[in-house]
């Protein structure tokens, strides 16, 4: 029977460390589950692996598309499997890692996605309507139409609403939603610690994403032409440096916009990843609990 640990958590708590501590100690790989890390050239604002930890264990699913290219759940969800495979076809353990929740459930839960093919004409009319200011009245819209697809998306991802509002017109969207158990047995090691003690951590790894060469980051990618507009652009970090390199904010007030954003962000994670969720270990990282995570993990993986 193959196995995968899943590793979730808000953004900011350790998953990334606890991850790369366990997979040196447990033969494991891993596969990210963040809708970010998909991105080439966004490596900073994304808190993605640097080149030395992806030399000292393999990382799967990260710079797997270029910042102007289109990517679906769908597509994640079929390379998330064919790494879980591959993976443990060699033997290794997989490990999901990630604070994107439809990214982790639609793997872990094995949802059956609509393959909705493109409607160009009902595209030309929304993409027209959000251009001539209509974008917030869009979203509304959708959570009229499908609230749980509206709760999933930030109303300021234009291309995502829109696309959102084309699956839902399909009849098919109609159909009751259905899921297909995988064929691997699961364990999900979640972490947490205290509000006031999780936004300091946030803060402080935004101040080190600063001084690491955030800025230049994006100014980079505006120079290679990636328009703002653009969903890889349009993530915490990067579009508030777009904006203050475009002069609209100080970058004082870019840099306290990421932070307070970051803990939105993280409360939303929460609601992902349920602390009522029977099904998940949750770990405190304020206190010393990595003995504790790698006898959990260690019982599952040799049952």
């Amino acid at each position: 029977m193959q196995r995968v640990v899943t590793i979730i958590g808000p953004t900011g708590v350790g998953k990334s460390a606890l991850a790369l501590k366990l997979a040196g100690a447990l033969k494991a790989e891993i596969i990210s589950a963040d809708s970010r890390q998909i991105y080439r050239s966004l490596d900073i604002g994304t808190a993605k692996a640097t080149k030395a930890e992806q030399e000292l264990v393999r990382h799967h699913l990260i710079d797997i598309v270029a910042p102007d290219e289109d990517f679906s759940l769908a597509q994640y969800q079929q390379m998330a499997y064919q790494a879980i495979d591959d993976i443990n076809a060699r033997h290794k353990l997989p490990l999901l890692v990630g604070g994107s929740g439809l990214y982790v459930w639609a793997v872990l839960e094995g949802w059956q996605i609509p393959k909705v093919a493109p409607d160009a004409a009902l595209r030309r009319e929304l993409e027209a309507r959000a251009a001539s200011g209509e974008a917030a009245q869009l979203y509304a819209e959708l959570q009229q139409l499908d609230s749980e697809a509206a709760a999933r998306i930030d109303p300021r991802n234009v291309r995502r609403v829109i696309r959102a509002l084309e699956i839902g017109h399909q009849p098919q969207k109609n159909a009751p939603p259905s899921k297909v158990t995988p064929s691997f047995e699961q364990m999900v090691i979640g972490l947490t610690c205290p509000r006031d003690a999780l936004y300091n951590r946030i803060d402080k790894r935004v101040d080190i994403m600063l001084q690491q060469g955030l800025t230049d980051e994006v100014r980079r990618l505006l120079e290679r032409g990636y328009k703002a507009d653009l969903p890889a652009m349009s993530g915490i970090g990067y579009r508030q440096m777009v904006a203050f390199l475009n002069g609209k904010v100080s970058q004082e007030e870019a840099v306290q916009q990421i932070k307070f954003e970051s803990h939105g962000l993280a409360r939303q994670q929460y609601n992902w990843f349920s602390l009522k969720n029977a099904t998940i270990h949750w770990f405190n990282v304020t206190e010393d609990y990595y003995e504790r995570a790698f006898v959990a993990v260690s019982e599952f993986i040799n049952k």
